[in-house]
């Protein structure tokens, strides 16, 4: 590693950490399952217990943790929750995490 490369990692340490927190909330089946159903869009809480098919309580756990890691955003409506994906980046890994891991093999 180049003295160039050390110090922009160390310029970096912000956005890294970042990246970090956003992989270990992407970091479960269900979470994942999750991203892919929010898409690019808002969805209530409901719809996605219905799309990913677990429980309420276990949705609203996961739900959570990607709240708290900063990947999801909430906006509440009279009594229901809409979820919708914070970043335009996690979309772009989610993106990719698709193409590799679940595109067509050649």
């Amino acid at each position: 590693m180049t003295q160039d490369t050390a110090d922009d990692l160390l310029v970096m340490d912000d956005q890294i950490e970042q990246a970090s927190r956003a992989m270990k909330a992407m970091s479960h089946p269900i979470r994942l399952k999750i991203l892919y159903v929010l898409g690019d869009r808002e969805v209530s809480v409901q719809d996605i217990v219905d799309q990913v098919g677990t429980s309420q309580s276990n949705i609203s756990q996961h739900l959570a943790i990607m709240r708290d890691k900063g990947v999801l955003r909430t906006r509440k409506d009279a009594n229901r929750v809409y979820y919708r994906v914070g970043d335009a980046r996690t979309l772009e890994v989610i993106g990719m995490i698709h193409d590799v891991f679940c595109g067509f093999t050649k």
